[in-house]
């Protein structure tokens, strides 16, 4: 069934790609307009911070949906399953790069945007920035968790049906990555306040 245009935005995902398979071209528009900017800063995060790479990748990506959207097999969370898409297609880009590093989990920056060590909106920035410049230095697997848990919300047992991972190594990782992360901003906070001393 080919859908109108005020129509299509009341269909949920599922029912975008199931218009899709028989040919809807709208439905396709309406799922590039839902997940375009979600994934181009999953694939930025992930693929270096390069906009050029971010939207190459996503190009790609929404290139095989409508070439072939009956890679997607109804009846599951079409979220779910863009995302383990996009995880795919970067973990193909690691090993053409030959990029390979312990496998560890991610944390989230925002936790420490609630932090009381800082005082002023200029701090709380530098911070975040901070973080995030040591997120740039973990692995492909960190930056995948991270992005998915507390930036898509993705709940763990979607995100370990997404990375093809069990629950518990999901929590066991992000349970890492917080010690990590935490002891990373510790020795940065450390060392700058050996500078001023």
């Amino acid at each position: 069934m080919i859908f109108r245009k005020k129509h299509i935005d009341k269909l949920n995902d599922e029912q975008l790609m199931a218009a899709l398979i028989n040919g809807d071209r709208l439905a396709f528009s309406e799922l590039y307009e839902r997940y375009n900017r979600r994934l181009f800063y999953f694939f930025y995060r992930m693929l270096g911070s390069d906009d050029d790479v971010a939207n190459d990748f996503l190009q790609d990506l929404f290139l095989k949906i409508i070439q072939k959207p009956e890679l997607y097999k109804p009846g599951h969370k079409f979220s779910g399953w863009i995302f383990s898409v996009a995880h795919n297609m970067c973990k193909n880009e690691y090993r053409r790069r030959e990029v390979r590093k312990h496998v560890q989990a991610e944390e989230n920056p925002d936790q420490y945007a609630h932090a009381t060590y800082y005082e002023t909106a200029d701090e709380k920035e530098n911070l975040i920035a901070e973080v995030f410049n040591e997120l740039e230095l973990l692995d492909e697997s960190q930056r995948s968790i991270l992005i998915l848990k507390y930036k898509e919300n993705f709940s763990l047992k979607e995100i370990a049906e997404i990375l093809d991972l069990p629950v518990g190594t999901i929590k066991s990782r992000l349970h890492y990555a917080r010690l990590e992360l935490s002891k990373r901003i510790a020795n940065k906070e450390s060392l700058k306040q050996d500078s001023y001393e």
